[in-house]
């Protein structure tokens, strides 16, 4: 019975390759299924024979521990640098977008609100 190894709902294409490359040059067979056309299934890539499932999440395990810090240090670099990304220079970027977003989440939160604020007058 197929095992669900990895899912790929909002992974990167560089990470989903690297998994992929890093199965096949271990010799794990695997097959990948899709978020399907309306995007509420499960993306994932699942394994063929589940008596290899522990040495396949070790080596995902094992990948995104040392991908995670190979972002980490890319960021310390630019920010050390001052190209990180930061608040006020999104704002100074796209002060549309940020202003129009902003919007939005006060309208929500305000139309989530006003039900119960009016109950009490």
């Amino acid at each position: 019975m197929a095992v669900l190894l990895f899912r790929l709902n909002g992974v990167p294409d560089d990470e989903a390759a690297d998994v992929r490359r890093l199965l096949v040059d271990n010799g794990i067979e695997w097959h990948e299924t899709s978020a399907g056309l309306l995007g509420i299934s499960i993306a994932g890539i699942w394994l063929s024979d589940a008596s290899r499932y522990h040495q396949a999440r070790q080596l995902i395990d094992d990948y995104e521990a040392k991908r995670a810090e190979d972002l980490r240090a890319e960021y310390d670099e630019r920010r050390a640098r001052g190209e990180a990304q930061t608040l006020l220079g999104l704002v100074g970027a796209h002060p549309v977008r940020v202003a129009l977003s902003v919007l939005g989440v006060l309208v929500v939160l305000y139309l989530s609100t006003i039900p119960f604020l009016g109950f009490g007058g």
